[in-house]
């Protein structure tokens, strides 16, 4: 028997916050430390913080996180420990893991395979490590080893996959394997996504049993940057076998997974496989001798551990609950203001708030909002008055439904409530602009300008109440209307965080039903969202006797989000994208299909300027419409004209196109610039 107790580390990092990093990491190793572990897995590039962007350039910033890896290593002491930080090597930088042993810089290992889609731009920054090339670098006074490195540590021997390393088909554990590696350790930055977390298991789970090996992969945790949000999932597994998996999200800003793993068992497995075959001719400066050997754990029986069964829903809330607190607080605001209109966006926004203010003081106590300015000892509906204020803003168009609606889940939420009737502000421009034209604006000629206004005429007052209190204001917009620009920029929009533009309203409007009559033993039911998901969705912006909705005006969500993913995600042109709608929606007739799928692409590209002036969202769905995180598209350009044009002729010998489709896409609210 072998046994090795290892461990894989959570940590919510800050860019460039040294102090903090450090602290949070020495936390860490003192924690694996006292759980009796030899070896400990730090995330990737979590010295520096990963997404300190541009600033990797500069070079104080690759300089100083050696001054803090020199004081991480003097912590190191009976351990193993990898860390993740920015290497110079003749002239480049790399994304390097260091591993520390007994107090001594062993080696670093640098990452192979660069993430350089969609969230990720690790390419800007880093270069790629060939496979194979080892060099030597002067780091703290001493000649280290840099490169494709294999540490044997007293007969042990360890590997590494740096993140992205794992999820190509070249992964360098293949070539680790064929060098009878013991323990592969994964020090990661990967963002959370719906579903990812399986993934990750199964590449874990794989390559555990692929590479007869034990594998510990860390991960960070929380909302570092301000966009990326890190679920803290840390995996433990040895030949095939899952041993021990961390929580996913949570408040904390250290967490630590251990477990026990009996190296015998994976060589032995080793050396039964046929297909496990020695790299007999491999250099031998590849492999790094470390003049300490982690010391043997006490056996522990092997348990599987259970899965955490978090639904799309469940999962959803800790995102983004955990990314607000973060958010909130390192941007030390003195909580949020929300423009309630009393429809589903605000409500959700105001919803997830209010949960967010309650499960920060269950999982951290007293102290959990002082970086907001409250005081310790103050109680839970006195802390929820303080940090969250909703406004209901009226016009002449707004209905007693949804001002009720506002008020009532204000209250229950525990919010301060504001009830402000703008209408006054939206005649006064409406005088001031009617005349400089020396005419009067009527709904007929003018219906965009005339919503429009009502829209920017609530923002000067939100943002006001938002300077005084030194507080957030949140932005409601969400992805299906960022997809054909159906909100007002500077009216609905304006805010400094935005934090639901990640998501399609009929997921959306599905998280409200959950949420007021489901939830979870985390997130209790909110029953008076009752008064908004009975709504149908309007903007409110035309006169009631037009009964205006938000799918009146561009098309049921359903039908908005499948053409989204059919053409954004997918790269489908119209032709395609339509015969798909009309296998997916055999219920509309071609001509309404035809007429949909027109408008999208229409107000898609026109619309490219709003998506590139919203605020930050969190980035929770790897199909994403943020230029700055994953779907870059052009300000100006040709708009698929030609594109359209072929699809209203290839159609109209079965169907009769519909009038206007081409010049008249859509009335919805500012659809262009």
């Amino acid at each position: 028997m072998h046994p090795v107790r290892v461990a894989a580390a959570a940590v919510n990092q800050t860019p460039l916050d040294w102090e903090g990093n450090l602290a949070r990491l020495n936390d860490a190793v003192e924690r694996a430390r006292a759980a009796g572990a030899a070896i400990l897995c730090l995330p990737e590039l979590s010295i520096t913080g990963y997404g300190c962007e541009d600033a990797f350039f500069m070079p104080g910033v690759a300089r100083t996180a050696l001054e803090i890896l020199d004081a991480l290593r003097t912590r190191t002491e009976g351990l193993l420990v990898a860390v993740g930080l920015p290497i110079l090597c003749q002239g480049s930088l790399y994304n390097a893991a260091a591993l520390l042993a007994d107090g001594v810089l062993t080696g670093l290992v640098v990452k192979q395979a660069l993430a350089g889609d969609g969230i990720h731009y690790e390419p800007r920054w880093f270069k790629p490590w060939p496979a194979g090339v080892v060099r030597h670098i002067p780091i703290l006074g001493r000649s280290v080893p840099i490169g494709d490195l294999l540490f044997d540590c007293g007969g042990l021997r360890v590997g590494f996959e740096i993140c992205e390393d794992a999820w190509v088909s070249q992964r360098p554990g293949t070539r680790l394997a064929r060098r009878a590696v013991d323990l592969i350790l994964n020090p990661s930055a990967s963002h959370f996504a719906f579903g990812k977390q399986r993934i990750r298991e199964r590449f874990v789970l794989e390559g555990s049993r692929a590479f007869h090996a034990t594998y510990i992969y860390a991960n960070l945790l929380g909302n570092e940057a301000g966009r990326a949000l890190y679920d803290g999932g840390t995996l433990i597994a040895a030949g095939g076998r899952l041993l021990a998996a961390g929580s996913r999200f949570g408040f904390e800003k250290v967490r630590v997974l251990t477990a026990t793993s009996d190296v015998d068992l994976t060589r032995v497995a080793r050396t039964m496989s046929f297909s496990a075959q020695a790299a007999l001719a491999h250099r031998d400066d590849a492999v790094v001798p470390v003049d300490f050997a982690p010391p043997l754990a006490p056996p522990e029986p092997c348990q599987e551990p259970p899965s955490d069964g978090m639904g799309k829903e469940e999962e959803f809330t800790h995102a983004l609950t955990l990314g607000l607190y973060d958010y909130i607080t390192k941007s030390r605001s003195h909580g949020v203001v929300i423009s309630l209109s009393g429809g589903a966006d605000s409500g959700a926004v105001a919803a997830l708030a209010s949960l967010t203010i309650e499960n920060a003081c269950r999982a951290l106590g007293p102290q959990a909002w002082a970086a907001a300015g409250i005081p310790p000892g103050l109680p839970l509906v006195e802390i929820k008055r303080s940090l969250l204020n909703c406004v209901y803003q009226s016009t002449i168009n707004s209905s007693t439904v949804t001002r009720d609606a506002a008020s009532s889940l204000a209250e229950a939420l525990g919010a301060r409530f504001h009830l402000w009737d703008v209408e006054g502000f939206v005649q006064d421009y409406r005088r001031l602009v009617e005349s400089s034209l020396g005419r009067t604006l009527d709904w007929n000629s003018d219906d965009i300008t005339l919503q429009n206004i009502q829209a920017r005429a609530r923002a000067p007052g939100v943002w006001m109440l938002a300077n005084a209190l030194g507080a957030l204001l949140l932005s409601t917009s969400n992805r299906s209307e960022a997809a054909v620009g159906y909100a007002t920029m500077d009216g609905d929009t304006c805010g400094g965080l935005s934090p639901i533009a990640g998501i399609d309203k009929a997921f959306l409007r599905q998280w409200l039903r959950w949420m007021e009559t489901t939830g979870s033993p985390a997130f209790p039911p909110i029953p008076a969202l009752a008064a908004i998901n009975a709504q149908t969705p309007t903007a409110e912006l035309r006169p009631p006797d037009q009964s205006q909705t938000d799918e009146a005006d561009l098309m049921p969500y359903p039908v908005l989000d499948a053409i989204e993913r059919s053409a954004i995600r997918d790269k489908r042109e119209p032709a395609e994208a339509f015969c798909e709608m009309k296998a997916k929606f055999p219920e509309y007739p071609p001509d309404q299909l035809l007429l949909w799928v027109d408008r999208f692409f229409r107000l898609f590209c026109r619309n490219q300027w709003k998506r590139e002036r919203y605020a930050p969202s969190f980035h929770v769905d790897d199909e994403n419409l943020d230029p700055r995180t994953w779907c870059r598209f052009p300000i100006l350009s040709g708009g698929f004209e030609e594109e359209l044009r072929k699809l209203a002729a290839q159609t109209s010998a079965s169907c009769e196109a519909p009038a206007g489709s081409a010049a008249d896409p859509s009335p919805s609210p500012e659809a262009g610039p």
